[in-house]
């Protein structure tokens, strides 16, 4: 998926037997597996260690926390589900772009979800949310958040908030946030239906 110049990768596995220890598995769900990296080149500056620092540690355990809020993991007792997402180029919003490049590999591998997961990432610049920031936006500073949201529900999968906000414009910032991520779901549905239209065709001739 590309937002922007923001472009994600994301393949998913399973579900399947779990690898390795089987102290792992759990009796009545699915254990889900992330793995987030981002591609050497991704970024001006070469990057040694593409996963296993730790904010690729702590993407990887926000996309396991939003992705176990969305799939139904209780119609795969005992088995696992991989997803593997890599940041290819980075322009700002990079968990964003991983999540609905997941929603999407996720729904093609034919896991069923409560509903699509879209994020969308905000800022609060000069009394003013903006949605969706590029990599210069985010580097100017300010509070900054991301947002997953399931949008036919409204029920929030993840929030996550990189400095302090003042309560009286929180509330202008998610409203803005939750929008974008409905316009993003708009693409996502169209984008989804096209698809499968496609599929029905090939398949009846």
């Amino acid at each position: 998926i590309e937002q922007g110049n923001t472009k994600a990768l994301a393949v998913v596995y399973g579900p399947h037997e779990i690898r390795g220890s089987r102290s792992k598995a759990l009796h009545d769900k699915a254990v889900i597996n992330c793995q987030y990296s981002m591609a050497t080149f991704s970024t001006a500056e070469r990057k040694r260690r593409p996963h296993g620092d730790r904010r690729s540690s702590e993407m990887t355990l926000h996309l396991k926390q939003t992705f176990e809020a969305a799939i139904l993991t209780q119609l795969y007792p005992r088995s696992q589900i991989d997803i593997y997402v890599q940041i290819l180029q980075a322009d700002g919003g990079n968990y964003c772009a991983c999540v609905n490049a997941a929603t999407l590999a996720i729904m093609d591998a034919g896991i069923p979800m409560r509903d699509y997961v879209c994020a969308c990432s905000v800022g609060f610049i000069e009394d003013t949310p903006l949605a969706d920031m590029s990599y210069v936006e985010e580097a100017a500073g300010g509070p900054q958040a991301a947002l997953a949201l399931l949008p036919k529900t409204e029920q929030i999968a993840l929030l996550e908030m990189n400095s302090r906000l003042h309560e009286d414009h929180l509330e202008r910032v998610i409203d803005a946030v939750s929008k974008a991520c409905k316009d993003v779901y708009a693409v996502l549905d169209s984008v989804v239906r096209e698809h499968l239209q496609e599929v029905s065709t090939l398949i009846a001739e």
